[in-house]
C-alpha cells in the first residue's frame, strides 16, 4: 500500500452500506478506515488521523453530529474535511450539520459516484497532491499526475520517498512537520523506519533542491523538525 495513498475514515453502522462504501472507495485509489459507531471512529481518529472522514448522522449512543461537533472543536482534528451521510433531507438539519463543522453535506439515498466526486473535492482543497494537482513554491513547481519537480524550469532528479516528502512540504508552506508526522504521512503507519532515516531523506532532498544553486528553501526548527519556507 502507498504511503502517500489518501486515508479516508468511513463511519457508518449499517454493514452492508460499509461495505458497498469500503469497495468503491479502495477501488478508486483511497486507503479505508472503518468505524461502525461514533466511540470508534474517535478512538481511530486519535490513533491514526485520516486525511478525510464519511461520515454518519444517524448512529447509536455517540452520533454522527455529536463525532463531528468534537472533532472540530480541538486543534489537532479541527483540519481533517468530514463529509456527513443522512436522511435528514430538511434544510435545518442541512444548517445544522454545516454549523457542527461539517465540509460537506449529502442527502440518502446518495449517487456513491457523486460521494466519490465529493471526497476528491475535499482532498484537492487539504490534500492536492493525492489527487494530482500541480503544487508551485516559489521557483518550485510539482506535477502530481507526472511525479515531475522542476526548479527554475530545471527538472529536479528525486527518488519516491524524496517526492512525498517535498509534496508533504509543498502542500502546505510553512508548517513545521516533526519526524513523527513525516514518518506517518510519507512512510506509513504500518512500517518501521528509525526517526534518523527521515533526516537522510531531508538531506537528499535538500541537495536536488539545490542541484542547480540557490538558496535552500528547506529550514530545520530545532527540536520540532522541517518545514518548507
Amino acid at each position: 500500500m502507498a504511503a502517500d495513498q489518501p486515508t479516508v475514515l468511513l463511519v457508518e453502522d449499517e454493514p452492508a452500506q460499509r461495505e458497498v462504501l469500503s469497495y468503491n472507495l479502495e477501488a478508486d485509489g483511497f486507503r479505508v478506515l472503518t468505524a461502525s459507531n461514533g466511540e470508534e471512529a474517535l478512538l481511530i481518529v486519535e490513533e491514526s488521523p485520516p486525511d478525510i472522514i464519511v461520515l454518519d448522522w444517524m448512529m447509536p449512543n455517540v452520533s454522527g453530529i455529536e463525532v463531528c461537533r468534537r472533532l472540530k472543536t480541538r486543534s489537532e482534528t479541527r483540519a481533517i474535511p468530514i463529509i456527513m451521510l443522512s436522511a435528514r433531507s430538511e434544510e435545518v438539519d442541512l444548517v445544522r450539520g454545516l454549523e457542527t463543522g461539517a465540509d460537506d453535506y449529502m442527502v440518502k439515498p446518495y449517487s456513491v459516484v457523486e460521494l466519490l466526486a465529493r471526497v476528491r473535492a475535499q482532498l484537492r482543497r487539504t490534500r492536492p497532491s493525492t489527487v494530482g494537482e500541480r503544487l508551485e513554491y516559489l521557483d518550485i513547481v510539482l506535477d502530481a499526475e507526472t511525479h515531475r519537480v522542476t526548479r527554475a524550469d530545471q527538472p529536479l532528479k528525486l527518488g519516491p520517498t524524496e517526492f512525498r516528502l517535498l509534496s508533504t512540504f509543498m502542500e502546505k508552506p510553512g508548517r513545521v512537520w516533526s519526524r513523527d508526522q513525516l514518518l506517518d504521512r510519507v512512510w506509513g503507519r504500518d512500517i518501521y523506519v528509525d526517526t534518523r532515516t527521515v533526516d537522510v531523506h531531508i538531506g537528499r532532498l535538500r541537495k536536488a533542491l539545490c542541484h542547480y544553486g540557490g538558496d535552500d528553501p528547506l529550514r530545520t526548527v530545532r527540536g520540532a523538525g522541517y518545514a518548507l519556507g
